[in-house]
């Protein structure tokens, strides 16, 4: 699967009162920018437009939309190519002039078409974000992009890098998958919000991480790469009820959002914090990196569920 992670640097040119989850922020006045830059028929509606198989738009937020339904396999949903990770920190205050970052991820195809989210990201500055302020949003200025270091637009120039870095990122097959018994400390680092029976869970067997995993893992590869990977996924869920968790600082942390679409004010609570596991892990290594790069569970377009490995042995 094509993978680019892309950093915006930016600044503010008025003060900014976000909230201290930003990504749900982030993300809503994303999808405006981005469909004002590239709808040809702003009076028609995506479900019945006529070019919603070419058109970007659909194919980033509306993705069920933007493939023929005989493409779909009968889901009804499907993942989205795109995360948005919002700045780390907790700041909801920014003054006038300070700087800010966030990343982009990119899944799949829509890696070649990075001019577009270049400049709707600029537009997005232009829209503005936050609460407003004396009447109006918060405006920033794109001052740069770079991605695996390398500086590859600024706003100077205005131009784009010929050559954009992407990965490609897979899993290795089974048969190449090791076995061995080490212990792994993971650490989440926004809510993880996760269903188990119909119901968001409060706690993290590793059985129930490694279903997540590889539910994310199947659905990304599959849309974006062709199928999905060849895995034992029964095997590897019943093995992993013989992992142990043997230490966790986890705690169930609520938050609140505003959803325009639905037009209210919504809880999304999950789990952060560090949890270590030990046993036969070495199979599920590989699946552990994939996900620290795409993140897990419910709603990671605005950036919750990601995760990193602190340490293991």
């Amino acid at each position: 699967m094509l993978y680019g992670a892309y950093l915006f640097k930016c600044r503010f040119e008025s003060e900014a009162r976000l909230p201290v989850y930003k990504g749900s922020t982030f993300r809503g006045v994303f999808g405006r920018a981005l469909k004002q830059v590239v709808c040809a028929l702003k009076r028609q509606a995506c479900p019945t437009c006529l070019l919603k198989f070419e058109c970007l738009y659909p194919a980033v937020f509306e993705p069920r939309l933007a493939i023929a339904q005989t493409d779909n396999g009968g889901r009804t949903s499907l993942p989205h190519p795109y995360v948005i990770q919002p700045p780390p920190d907790v700041q909801s205050i920014y003054p006038e002039g300070a700087p800010f970052n966030f990343n982009l991820l990119l899944f799949g195809s829509v890696n070649k078409r990075l001019p577009y989210f270049v400049y709707a990201l600029d537009q997005m500055g232009r829209i503005g974000i936050g609460k407003k302020i004396a009447g109006r949003r918060a405006t920033f200025r794109l001052e740069a992009v770079e991605s695996s270091g390398q500086e590859i637009y600024t706003s100077g120039d205005q131009k784009l890098s010929d050559t954009t870095p992407c990965t490609d990122l897979k899993l290795p097959p089974a048969k190449d998958q090791q076995r061995g018994d080490s212990t792994i400390a993971l650490k989440f680092e926004t809510p993880l919000r996760i269903k188990h029976h119909n119901h968001l869970s409060r706690e993290l067997p590793f059985h129930l991480l490694v279903r997540a995993m590889l539910r994310r893992a199947a659905t990304l590869l599959n849309h974006y790469d062709g199928g999905e990977p060849d895995l034992d996924y029964a095997g590897m869920v019943r093995r992993a009820r013989d992992v142990k968790m043997v230490n966790t600082t986890l705690v169930w942390e609520d938050w609140r959002r505003y959803s325009l679409r639905q037009d209210q004010t919504m809880m999304m609570g999950g789990l952060k914090g560090s949890v270590t596991y030990a046993g036969d892990l070495g199979e599920y290594l590989p699946l552990i990196d994939f996900c620290t790069k795409v993140h897990l569970g419910k709603q990671t377009t605005f950036g919750l569920g990601r995760f990193s490995v602190e340490a293991t042995s």
